[in-house]
């Protein structure tokens, strides 16, 4: 993630999303992915950091190669909600648009896979109180089909400690735009 390429260009980009959710550019072809469930490994919910590393790991690979959507999903709290915001480059309007898991999935399988997709951390800055965090991690999507940098912003992550792991409650995520950088604190050093 959603950690995720902001969906309106991945779907900008495959032809299937116009501005809004349900708008008249979606595909009406779109396949629903069937996603097993599985155990969470407990080492990707040990941590803040290891439960968003998984959740990176999860949405990446090679052109070709099936995501790891089980896996995936045993990261999140089963009511968790990801949400993409985004700024028309030409109108400058804000738009939101917001996805279960299945839905999220649904929309990226097929892209991921034909072309290939990969996304990692840069940096990131933890917030904790108790057993609630919040996480801003910068991130930077590319796809193998164009070897090209196709997206860099950052995800917020909202978590909870249930006693036993980490859970993500939810995602939100905003690329990088000329008129909104990545803040210095999330991005490499040296």
């Amino acid at each position: 993630m959603r950690i995720r390429v902001t969906l309106s260009l991945i779907l900008g980009l495959a032809g299937l999303f116009a501005i809004g959710f349900g708008a008249s550019g979606e595909s009406k072809t779109r396949r629903h992915v069937t996603i097993p469930v599985v155990a969470a490994k407990p080492e990707d919910v040990s941590s803040i950091e290891a439960i968003v590393n998984a959740d990176y790991k999860c949405i990446s690979g090679g052109v070709g190669v099936a995501r790891q959507w089980g896996r995936d999903l045993s990261l999140y709290d089963p009511h968790a909600w990801l949400v993409s915001v985004d700024t028309d480059p030409k109108t400058g309007t804000i738009t939101k648009a917001s996805f279960s898991e299945q839905e999220y999935v649904d929309r990226t399988d097929a892209r991921f896979v034909k072309d290939g997709f990969t996304e990692h951390e840069l940096g990131h800055r933890i917030y904790r109180f108790g057993n609630i965090a919040t996480m801003l991690s910068s991130y930077e999507g590319k796809f193998a089909s164009t070897g090209k940098v196709a997206s860099r912003g950052v995800n917020i992550y909202q978590l909870y400690f249930d006693g036993k792991r980490w859970w993500i409650l939810s995602v939100a995520w905003n690329d990088e735009t000329p008129g909104n950088p990545i803040p210095a604190e999330l991005l490499p050093k040296g």
